[in-house]
Parts: C-alpha cells; structure tokens; sequence
C-alpha cells in the first residue's frame, strides 16, 4: 500500500498543473456552459458560432495578454496597457480616418507609436530604476489625457474598408462539401497544428530524456498527444463549419507561435525568465538585465498598439473611453494562465488560455442571462483563486519528496536514456 502511493504522489508531483490545468479548466467550463444552457434555454452554447464570437470578442485582450506574461515573467507589471491602446487606436483612425493613408501605414504608426511609448516607459523602469507600477500608473493617466486632447473628446471614424477588416473580417470562402458549406483552409490550419504540436511535444520528450530528466511514461504521453490532438480538430473542424478561421485568428495563432520560440528557444527568452526568477543571479551570471527589460516594455507598447489596430477596426472608430479597465483584464488573463505573482514562471499559450478562460465565462453567463454585477464578482473570483492556485503551487512542488532527490540522474524515469558521459565510461 505504501508503495502504492509513493508511486501516486511522484506521479502527482510530475504533473505540470501550470501547463495543463487551466486547459482542462477551459474545457471543463466550456462543458459546463453547453449543459446549462442547454437546461436553461434549449439550445447550444458550443457552436460554430459562439466560438467565433469568443475569439473575435476578446482578441485585443489576447494579444494585451501575452505582452503583459512577458512583463511578469520579468519581475514587472504594466498598469497602462489600456490607455496605450486607446492613445494608439486614435492615431491609427486618424491616420485612416482623416489623413486617408492606406490600412498598413495606420497599422505600422499605431504599433511603431506603442513601440515608442514603451520605450519611454521603459526607460524610466530599467535604467533610472523607478518600479515599473508607478511608471505605468503615471502612463496610465498620461495617455489617457493625451487621447482625450487628441480626439478632442469624439469618436474618430476609420476609413479604409481594409483596415475595417482587420478586426472582424474572415479569410476566403466556404466550399459546399455534401451539401455543407465548409472552409478548407482552415481544416488544414488545424490539420498542421496537430502536426506541429505532435512534432513539438515529441522533440521536448526526447531532450527530457537525453539530459536525464523526469519524463511522463510512453502510453501517458501518448494519451495527452492523442488529447490534444483531438481537442485542435474539433476547434478547426468548429470553425470551419461557420465562416472559417477569422482574420485576427490568424494574426493571435501567428502571436502565440513566434513568442512560444522567442521564450523557449531564444536568449531573449531565457533572459526575461532569468531577470524575474532572481535579478541579482541573471545580473551576476552576465545577463543584461536592464536591456532585458526595456526590450519587455518595447514589446509591450507594440502589442498595445496591434490590439489597439484590431479594437478600432472592429468598432469603426476610436473614442476617449478605449481601453478602460484593459489592463486589468489582461493582468488577470496572465495569472489565471499561470504567471506568478514573483515572476519568472508562465507560458504564452498559458496567457491566451487565461484569456479564453474569461472570455467563455463571460460568453456563458451573458447567454444565460447574468447580470453585470454577479459576473464582475465571479471573474473576481476566479482571479482569486488562480493566485491561491499559484501559491498552493508553489507550496507543492518544493516539498518534492526527498527520495526523488537522492535517485540518480540516469535512473529517474523508467524511460530514460543514460548521459553522453556515461555511454563513454561504458564504451571504455
């Protein structure tokens, strides 16, 4: 019996519930809505439609969210994300809107103008060292006044119908398959996700197992490659059955693949994790860490301003009022999706599951008809919990069992492969 359950706590203690817990909590409340309504109501909450509708609702907070995971996993926060987007979302209608410039020069002076902002943010925070809550705060009320000046109080109309679709348009058009109208390219979309994912997961095994380190048995890793690849074909397959992948689809997928390898695969991204997880040892270990940090606010103010590209172009135009209460929600979308409260933990695909998580919570309690107030307090709520999540977390992973630590490199895993050392001692 006691054996039994050592074997359940390590199995217990490799799970990484960062990585996959909010993914199941996503599918577990997604089920939740569709039997709710379902009693409720009569009808389906998980269909073609609506899971459009979460994705083209809550893009900008998607790509708010992972700028804002980098800026944690740095050790810092940004309280001026919101009016940012709204400063740069002026700039972009009025470069559309009255100065008639094409769709891709009002889309290059809103994000090179978030990119500037975040330069002058990050200045201040990296190399005069003044914490970066109290210079995104004062940014916060800086820009805010600035896009009231700019505007002059009044929404500013977009002209270009291009840039128009930038935030709700759809890419091509469905084929009549057997009667049903299905969009081709994005099943293939799908198709190749599976693929690379596959590939990804297969190649991150291997490398656990060459540098000796705990790896999820065969048929365990077999289950959770099979899981996602079921769960990324029926997203596409749902897609496709309505209008297709929609435009910013692509934009946040094309987001999510070039910042997971930028953070996974880059000295960059080891260096932002470096400086949040302990400053003094990244700095000590020959990590620049106030360049680190500029370059985090850099790319944040540039995802500020694409956000803001795709909130104008979906409402048309751009208002004083953009962008209130952004921040916190893109806050709260990277700490439901795993980021720590002291920095150098999270993932991108964790701050875009974070924003999901929301997003379908939202989509859910409107359809059943909640009120404003009760969904405030359950998001509340629910970004509560995330961060006792977090702390618990912490909690459990380092009381790893001690045995653990005494179990030689080679012998952990049942699987593992021997190191490259050891194979010439044994060649010898």
């Amino acid at each position: 019996m006691s054996t039994v359950k050592n074997k359940a706590a390590e199995f217990l203690h490799r799970i990484d519930l960062r990585q996959y817990g909010m993914v199941i909590a996503l599918c577990c409340i997604a089920l939740l809505f569709q039997v709710l309504v379902v009693a409720e109501m009569d009808q389906n909450f998980i269909t073609p439609r609506n899971i459009t509708n979460i994705i083209v609702q809550n893009s900008y907070i998607l790509i708010l969210a992972i700028g804002m995971m980098l800026v944690i996993i740095n050790g810092h926060i940004d309280l001026s994300v919101g009016s940012v987007l709204a400063f740069t979302g002026a700039v972009a209608a009025i470069a559309s809107g009255t100065w008639g410039l094409p769709w891709w020069a009002a889309v290059l002076m809103a994000v090179g103008t978030g990119a500037l902002i975040g330069a002058w943010q990050g200045f201040w925070v990296a190399y005069v060292g003044i914490p970066a809550f109290i210079v995104t705060l004062a940014g916060m009320l800086v820009f805010r006044g600035l896009t009231i000046w700019v505007t002059e109080s009044r929404s500013i109309a977009v002209g270009d119908e291009s840039f128009r679709m930038l935030g709700s348009g759809y890419w091509g058009e469905p084929t009549t398959i057997g009667g049903t109208a299905m969009h081709l390219p994005t099943l293939l979309i799908g198709v190749g996700a599976v693929v690379a994912l596959t590939y990804v997961q297969i190649a991150d095994r291997r490398e656990r197992l060459r540098h000796g380190l705990p790896a999820s048995s065969a048929a365990l890793w077999t289950v959770k490659a099979v899981a996602v690849a079921a769960v990324t074909l029926l997203f596409s397959g749902m897609l496709a059955l309505y209008k297709g992948l929609p435009v910013i689809g692509i934009i946040v997928i094309g987001l999510v693949v070039v910042y997971t390898f930028v953070t996974n695969r880059t000295v960059f991204g080891r260096h932002v994790y470096a400086g949040g997880g302990n400053l003094k040892a990244a700095a000590l270990s020959g990590v620049n860490t106030k360049a680190t940090s500029f370059w985090v606010f850099v790319n944040m103010g540039a995802l500020a301003g694409l956000a803001a590209v795709v909130f104008t172009a979906r409402a048309n135009s751009a208002n004083p009022q953009a962008g209130e209460m952004f921040e916190l929600d893109a806050i709260a979308s990277a700490f439901i999706g795993g980021a720590s409260m002291s920095g150098g933990i999270g993932t991108v695909v964790g701050a875009v599951v974070g924003g999901l998580v929301m997003g379908v919570m939202r989509q859910g309690m409107s359809t059943l008809g909640i009120g404003q107030d009760q969904v405030q307090i359950i998001l509340g709520l629910v970004l509560l919990a995330a961060v006792v999540f977090d702390v618990w977390n912490k909690k459990r992973t380092s009381t790893a069992p001690a045995a653990e630590a005494r179990v030689p490199e080679q012998k952990r895993g049942e699987d593992s492969e021997p190191a490259a050392g050891e194979e010439e001692k044994a060649s010898d």
